[in-house]
């Protein structure tokens, strides 16, 4: 009998120090659970840059979107202008209406950071999260790169 829990032991951890492995790579919250990705919808994401016709622009100013799911709206800052336009986000993709902004001039930085945002808008893009980080990516190929505020 003895024998037998001992075998039982050893194929037990033997099947368990696999898992405890590949879980040992996660960071655990200040709860110990290991947090899950962000949602689109509900976080305020900082826009850090955006990649139009193959030339990438990091940007200026507080640029931010927050997409929101109840109303079906995207609000926030592209630098310089406040944008609103409606954003309807499902499967993976989210589709963007025409942009309604406020019409400041600002410094020339800013406005070149907000034209190539703008450029996102009227569009459907395709959607990745990776821990704290929001690609957004449109047909051709233009990207806009964000990440979760805290």
């Amino acid at each position: 009998m003895y024998r037998y829990k001992q075998r039982l032991i050893l194929t037990a951890t033997a099947a368990l120090v696999p898992l405890a492995a590949a879980c040992g790579t996660e960071e655990a919250g200040s709860s110990g659970a290991v947090s899950p990705e962000k949602p689109v919808t509900g976080v305020r994401w900082n826009i850090d840059s955006a990649t139009v016709d193959g030339k990438t622009h990091r940007t200026k100013g507080d640029a931010h979107l927050t997409f929101d799911r109840k109303t079906g709206k995207v609000g926030g800052r592209l630098g310089c202008n406040h944008v609103n336009a409606t954003a309807t986000v499902r499967d993976g993709h989210i589709t963007l209406g025409r942009p309604s902004t406020t019409r400041m001039m600002c410094d020339a930085s800013l406005m070149d950071t907000e034209r190539s945002l703008l450029r996102l808008f009227d569009n459907t893009l395709s959607y990745r999260i990776d821990h704290e980080i929001l690609a957004l990516t449109s047909e051709n190929g233009d990207t806009l790169r964000a990440v979760a505020d805290e």
